[in-house]
């Protein structure tokens, strides 16, 4: 999601500072990466996504629209037809709430900060109908916290959800720990380009 559009909750400065700073950092490892090994590590992603029985057996999906350098799982749209995929849209005034939308290629619109959304007059559909999400991330860790871009939109949703969630990541951003706080909610799986595994949350 976006920087700017911030998740009003509270946060220690301390942890509030160490984001920011991994934040930084992160972004500039993504884009040093180039895009012919970004669409390498999306394909080979994607990939093993495909051999998974969990992905396999969902048959209502929650993914994203790439934004910039995140990982591109769009060849999965074509490649599954027959799943019902579901993209999030921000809602305007409303800090940290998105809803869900059919996937329809004809009805995106390009928000004004930079990710592409399901056009509003698609029909939503009911969070309880999500049986799988791909969660992006500008990077994750060995425990399955997740540095975002600051809005708080996942955090928020996976606190109430009852499916499978599995990080979406770029191996080089497969870190060993990173800053969380009380709000944070941390993914079930993580996947990249060189591994995919079960968070162990025990």
């Amino acid at each position: 999601m976006v920087e700017s559009l911030r998740y009003n909750r509270p946060m220690t400065n301390t942890i509030c500072d160490q984001k920011a700073r991994r934040r930084k950092q992160c972004k500039a490892i993504r884009k040093e990466l180039g895009d012919e090994t970004r669409r390498a590590a999306s394909h080979a992603i994607c990939a093993r996504l495909v051999g998974w029985d969990i992905f396999q057996n969902a048959k209502t999906i929650l993914t994203y629209m790439p934004m910039r350098t995140e990982v591109d799982l769009r060849s999965l749209f074509t490649e599954f037809p027959e799943k019902r995929w579901l993209i999030p849209r921000i809602l305007p005034g409303e800090e940290g709430r998105m809803v869900f939308h059919p996937y329809d290629p004809d009805n995106l619109i390009l928000h004004p900060f930079g990710m592409v959304e399901p056009a509003q007059h698609l029909p939503q559909v009911s969070p309880s109908e999500v049986q799988l999400v791909l969660v992006p991330g500008l990077a994750f860790d060995h425990s399955g916290w997740r540095l975002g871009y600051g809005g708080g939109f996942y955090d928020r949703f996976l606190a109430g959800f009852e499916g499978v969630s599995v990080g979406i990541v770029f191996q080089a951003l497969l870190l060993d720990m990173l800053p969380h706080d009380e709000y944070d909610v941390p993914v079930d799986w993580v996947v990249c380009e060189g591994k995919f595994f079960e968070v162990n949350k025990g």
